[in-house]
Order: C-alpha cells, then structure tokens, then sequence
C-alpha cells in the first residue's frame, strides 16, 4: 500500500509517465532547468563540487575552479595543473563579453635549431621536448581575481579530499581513456607510481587516490599562483624537466602570463556567435558557419544526407584554411578578419558540389584526447564557458616528480617549417585545439562547447546550427548524431550508428568514405552547454551522454519560515 502522504506525487507520476507515451522524443536526457545556478561538466563529482559552492553564495568563476580542480583529480588524462585553458565570459549585468588566453609558450630554448641538433624531423608528440609552460592556474588566478566572491583557498577543498580519501573510476574515463593509455605511462616511472597502482591501470569503480596532488593543491591553496609559477611546485617542474633533458627554465615560468583577449565573432541566421581569437581554432567554427550560411538547411533534418553533406564539406575548407593560416598572432599576422568574411565564405561555398565529396581541399586564397569541456551559470545568470586540456591523453606522459600531475604536450602542434605562422620559436604559444564558445539571441545566452581535438569547430557548428536551424532545445542539439572529418582533409568520415541506414547509403554513394561507430561515440567529443533566458529568469544546462557527467543545479537557500 502507498503511504497517504505519497498519493499525490504517486498519481502526478503516473499522470505524467502516460501523458508522455504519446510525446516520444529522439534524445534521451531531459535539459535541467531552475531560477539558480548550474553547473555541466563531464564528471558527475565536479559538478556536484561546484554547484556546492554556488550554494555557499560563489560566483560562476568560483563554482569552475572548484570544478575544474575536482576534474583535474577524477580526469587526470584530460586535464590538470600541467594544462592549457581558455575561457569566454558574459557578465549578464553589464552584457559585456570576456576572452582569457591561458596558453602555455615554449621554453626560451625549445627551438627548431635546438631539436634538429637533437635528430628531430617533426615535432615530438611526447617526451620532454613537447612540454610547454601550463597557463591553468594563472587563469584560475587571473578569472578569480575580477570575478571571485568566495576566499581562494576554500575553492580547492572538494579536490583535495577527492584525491586523499579517493573517488570511483568512472566507466567512460576507465573504458576510453586510462585502459589505452596503460603503455605510455609506463615509460615514465613517475607516471607509473602515481596513475598505475600496482602496476595496472584501475578497474572502472575502484577507488583511485591521488595524495601527491592533494599536495600540490594544498600549496596552491595557500600560496596562490605564485606556488607553481615561482615556488615548490615550480622547482618540481624544473627538476623534473632538467632530468630528462628538457629546456625549460625558471624564468620560462616565472614570467608567464595568461592574457585578456576579444573574443571574435560572427552572425549566424540572426544569431551572434563568438570564439576565442588565434592562436586557438574557434574561427574554424566560425568560417563553417558563414559557408553554411550560403545554403538553406535541409528540410528533412539535421541528420539527413544533403544536411551532413553540406556540414562535411564545409567543414573540410574551414579547416584547410586554419590549418594554412592560424598562429600565435604575437609572432605573425593572422588573417582573422579575411576568414571571417560573409564574402570570403561567398567564394568557398562556391566551391561545394552539392551531389559529390571532395577528397582534395586546398586553403582559400586571400588578399594581400584529450580535453575537458564545462560551463557554468549562477543565479545572476552570469555564464563561463571555459575549457583545460593536457592535449593527448596524460599529455607528454611525463608527471612532475611528487606533485601528482602530468605535463602536457601542446608543443607537439607546432610545426618545424620555419615559413609557417604556426612554426616553433621559444616564448610562442603553439596552435591550440581547445576552444569555448558563446552565442546569444535577443534574451537568449548560450555558453558551450565540445571537446575533441580538431573535432572542437565542426561539433560547434553542428550544435548551433542544431539550435538556430533545426530548433533543438540545448540538450537535443547536443545529444544529435555525429560525425567528424578526416585530419587530412580526404573523404573520410566518423560517423555514430544512430545516423539512419538510408542516409548512410547516400552519403556513400555521393564519395564519402564512411566509418561508422558506436551510438554516442567519445570520438566524437563530449559537451556542456548552459542557457539563460533573461525574460523569464530561468537557466537551463545540458550534459553530453558521451561522458559520465551531468548538469547540477545548486539547491537553493531556504526562505525563512513565516511567523505565526
């Protein structure tokens, strides 16, 4: 028998349960919605961290340090204080638009010259000589000086307490990530003590414990950026880099910082959509959506064969152009602005045959692993649209002795052709993969982003126009079937199953060479996004299935009780 006081809620779920059967829907996950604040991420433990420092009255950019630092401990090969970060923020009192760069530059002597004295051909894709100075905690440090409300050092306490008493292994980063990265952390014995306890990678569920890192943060907690740029941490570095030969000295982290950018942008069907400037890919992102601006969308949806066609083939001339011209603009002259042109895209869509793939894309010519996503909003409607990565899974492979983190292999993206923007040159910041996003419409705000690799600019185009084209709430747009290109530009293609037999079959015969994969693939990167309509003053977030994360809302504080 039901208990009285359950009657009511029982009968509203039984009502609802059949007044669904007649509404079936293609995505799973329903978006979360409240008048508070928010906070997605691909770990369920981050998000529930940060969204306990909403309640405690922190702002968005305090809820995403305590986040992040909780990811940095549950998804050590995605992201850590060895990483890169960048982050678009939208301050909803004022409406103003916010960019920070925290990408790492190389080593004064990490240079061409340097590594082919050393045999190389190619940029190292591991090892010492692919390590570039981190710029995350000087973003954490840059973010919470213009934005924090609650003291620093308490943001750090959910990842300290993760990483000494331990945490589950989450099935995703289990299944995909740590189980293929067993090999290259055994080349390093640090990273073999610290990520393979007793000698193996650790089964999805087992409690993993990370004390060396709890230490780290502690110092950082305490002594603020200056611990790893300058102090402990910093020797650790040093040392561990001396130790392998590496290049990198103190003055290479000592005189870093992380920089104020204006973000770049572009219209999309009456929506404003903005990226982060060079030396980043964001305008890739941007430059596809200009090209499908050029078509109407295909009636038959966002997953049918003339639509992926059109966003395949598009995407392949907006990344052969970032790949010929993106850089460190402090080193060269990025042409951004050409890019972006709705008249520079005029002539690339000229260039897509509507019935056949291209399986040869040059650049336009002009005139004259892994990563992780989250986004969070507060009860302001405030949003952070902020992203960190190691670059390939546990970075260079290398930990920092004692410190519990690995160091990541950006430098691996520069290139050693001295006539590219993008070649190798001590203090340069590499080409970077990793980018946030934000769009708005009239009281309608959207910060997001996917993680991936060179994935990163068509999944966001794909999710805008999702949302712009195809109407799709934010957690449809995210949940919809992927595909990704070929890093070379030909006709091949990742695709996810859920894509229909029929337009598989099209698409095959138009050229596209397909590889068909798993329903939610990880290839296809994993996302977050957040929403805040202002008329209404409700906030709305959404979680990829393709991680083990979920959008939390803050619980909200409690009125206080009417007098009798």
């Amino acid at each position: 028998m039901i208990p009285l006081r359950h009657t009511a809620a029982f009968l509203f779920l039984v009502s609802f349960a059949f007044a669904l059967c007649g509404q079936d829907r293609s995505y799973g996950r329903s978006v979360v919605a409240t008048k508070y604040g928010i906070v997605a991420t691909s770990q369920v433990l981050a998000s529930q961290a940060g969204a306990h420092i909403l309640e405690r009255g922190g702002s968005a950019i305090d809820a995403a340090i305590a986040a992040n630092a909780v990811l940095n401990v549950t998804e050590p090969m995605a992201n850590g204080m060895g990483g890169d970060l960048f982050a678009i923020y939208w301050d909803a009192k004022t409406g103003k638009l916010y960019g920070l760069n925290a990408s790492g530059w190389a080593p004064r002597a990490l240079t061409i010259d340097h590594l082919k004295a050393k045999g190389a051909t190619g940029m190292p894709q591991e090892g010492i000589d692919s390590v570039t100075v981190p710029g995350v905690v000087d973003g954490w440090a840059k973010l919470h000086a213009r934005w924090g409300r609650l003291p620093w050092r308490e943001l750090f306490n959910p990842a300290i307490s993760y990483a000494e008493s331990g945490f589950p292994v989450a099935e995703v980063i289990h299944d995909y990530y740590w189980r293929s990265s067993e090999a290259p952390l055994n080349s390093n014995p640090e990273s073999r003590r610290v990520f393979l306890p007793g000698g193996k990678v650790p089964e999805t569920g087992e409690i993993f414990r990370n004390p060396d890192v709890a230490h780290a943060y502690r110092l950082i907690a305490r002594e603020g950026e200056a611990a790893y740029y300058k102090g402990e941490i910093a020797k650790a570095i040093l040392k561990t880099s001396n130790d392998l030969g590496g290049t990198m000295t103190a003055g290479d982290l000592a005189e870093y910082s992380a920089e104020w950018v204006e973000p770049i942008s572009t219209t999309y069907r009456g929506w404003s959509v903005y990226e982060l400037p060079p030396n980043g890919d964001g305008m890739a992102a941007l430059e596809m959506l200009n090209i499908l601006e050029q078509f109407k969308p295909a009636p038959e949806g966002p997953h049918s064969a003339a639509e992926v066609h059109t966003r395949i083939e598009a995407m392949k001339l907006a990344y052969a152009d970032v790949k010929a011209y993106d850089g460190d603009p402090r080193f060269s002259k990025i042409p951004v602005e050409q890019l972006l042109s709705k008249d520079f895209a005029a002539k690339r869509a000229a260039l897509i045959d509507l019935a056949k793939a291209s399986c040869t894309v040059a650049p336009g010519a002009l005139g004259g692993g892994d990563t992780t996503y989250f986004s969070v909003i507060d009860r302001e409607g405030n949003i952070l649209s902020i992203i960190q990565s190691n670059y390939e899974s546990f970075g260079s492979g290398i930990t920092v002795q004692g410190m519990g983190f690995v160091l990541q292999d950006r430098g691996g993206l520069f290139s050693l052709d001295v006539k590219s923007p993008n070649a190798l040159a001590g203090r340069k910041r590499p080409f970077h993969t990793i980018i946030p996003a934000f769009m708005q419409n009239g009281d309608r705000h959207i910060g997001f982003g996917i993680m991936g690799g060179m994935n990163q600019p068509l999944a966001h185009a794909q999710f805008v126009s999702n949302v712009v084209d195809y109407h799709l709430n934010i957690q449809a747009a995210l949940e919809e079937p992927r595909f990704t290109v070929s890093p070379k530009l030909g006709c091949n293609i990742l695709i996810e199953s859920r894509v229909t037999q029929p337009t598989l079959d099209t698409l095959a015969r138009m050229g596209h060479e397909l590889q068909v994969r798993k329903e939610y693939s990880t290839t296809m990167g994993r996302g977050q996004a957040v929403l805040r309509d202002a008329s209404a003053g409700v906030n709305f977030a959404a979680s990829d299935p393709r991680a083990d994360g979920a959008a939390i809302p803050e619980v909200p504080p409690a009125e206080p009780a009417a007098k009798q």
